[in-house]
């Protein structure tokens, strides 16, 4: 028993000296850039913090953002906003080979801060890696990889940090960002677009803009402090990403097959006209796919806490009622008010250009061919059930 309690004590005394480790004069703190990866889920890049302290024989990585994959429920809470991210904590050797093998760049910046400062910010983030204080609520443009870098220089400097635009600095919205590190053809681009609603077409500003990595490393290389000097006292470019060919096939793009189920929509539309008949089957799946994605997009706009799926105007076109009217659709001669129905549909469309050309949100340049085709087989069933019920 004695030697149980013994081996206690010296458990316990190991943690308390890991958690208040003294940085030596020698250290370096600086924050890692790392760019963009292949898929959508690195296709914004990451941030970290690097204590570096060879006295000490320490050369570690903090970053924020890893997915907690123990948590109960993991995949509910992820679609309805409410998963806990992690502090990671890594060995700078392995993180470092990580992102190489991955070809990604990574950059760095050293902190132009004291002695003083480098030890509250280390201790700022020790006390943060915990395990009690490990999680945080995730949120992409609010509390990201990127931000928490802002926040933690803030909070252990004092608000110290004066932030001053780079010159080469644009006022842009939150959606713009977004699509800037996005191949505008592509399926993550399209899937963003219909999913995001128009609160992330306002302006962000320019501390707004720091959820980008990219963008914290671009104001930190201007930040001052508040002795004048700049926040960052070297910068270097550890791995620059090799450039390989890319294998994306147009043939495959959203641009491409929205624009073959256009076509095709269209083409069956003016043999329909022409024929003077319906093609329900048709009509069927326009009003059961609309509707699903309709009903899909007022889910995450009011049964999530994800801020930036409100106000969602993709509701236009998607619009979840048609779920409900497939009955109708597949009627010979549908009920009278349908046809207000259908009117109301056009109507709709109508709004959605409106809000586009107004800026009140921007919508998915490669949904334009399939939205020229619903209205086009919209105005189609106005006419045709106007004219089946009056003869």
């Amino acid at each position: 028993m004695r030697c149980l309690f013994s081996l206690i004590v010296l458990l316990l005394a190991i943690n308390t000296a890991s958690a208040q480790q003294v940085l030596s004069p020698n250290a370096e703190i600086s924050v890692l850039t790392i760019g963009p990866g292949a898929s959508l889920n690195d296709a914004f890049g990451h941030s970290g913090f690097r204590i570096k302290d060879r006295t000490q024989g320490l050369d570690v990585v903090y970053g924020y953002g890893q997915y907690d994959f123990d948590a109960p429920n993991f995949y509910l809470k992820f679609a309805q906003g409410k998963l806990n991210y992690l502090i990671s904590k890594h060995n700078f050797e392995d993180f470092y080979r990580a992102y190489v093998y991955y070809n990604r760049t990574v950059k760095e910046q050293v902190l132009n801060i004291t002695t003083e400062e480098q030890q509250a910010l280390f201790n700022y983030l020790q006390n943060n890696y915990k395990p009690e204080n490990r999680a945080y609520l995730y949120d992409f443009f609010y509390d990201n990889c990127a931000t928490r870098i802002r926040d933690v220089a803030n909070t252990a400097l004092n608000q110290n940090i004066t932030y001053n635009t780079p010159e080469d600095y644009q006022e842009q919205t939150f959606r713009t960002l977004i699509q800037n590190n996005l191949n505008k053809n592509s399926w993550g681009s399209l899937g963003i677009d219909i999913a995001l609603g128009s609160v992330i077409d306002k302006t962000a500003t320019p501390n707004e803009q720091l959820f980008l990595p990219e963008n914290i490393y671009r104001f930190f290389s201007t930040a001052t402090l508040q002795n004048g000097q700049p926040l960052v006292k070297q910068s270097q470019v550890l791995y620059t990403k090799k450039e390989q060919l890319e294998s994306s096939s147009f043939l495959l793009s959203p641009l491409f097959i929205l624009s073959i189920l256009a076509l095709l929509i269209i083409l069956i539309t003016y043999k329909d006209y022409k024929k003077k008949k319906r093609t329900k089957l048709l009509d069927g799946i326009i009003f059961s796919v609309t509707g699903c994605i309709g009903i899909v997009l007022l889910l995450l706009w009011f049964a999530t806490d994800h801020s930036a799926t409100a106000n969602n105007y993709n509701l236009l076109w998607a619009f979840a009622l048609n779920v409900f009217v497939i009955q109708q659709v597949l009627k010979q001669t549908p009920s009278k008010w349908f046809l207000r129905y259908l009117s109301f549909l056009i109507i709709m469309l109508c709004l959605l250009v409106f809000h586009w050309l107004t800026g009140v949100q921007v919508f998915a340049i490669t949904l334009t061919p399939l939205l020229i085709a619903l209205a086009i087989r919209y105005i189609f069933l106005l006419r045709y059930f106007k004219n089946s019920t009056t003869n």
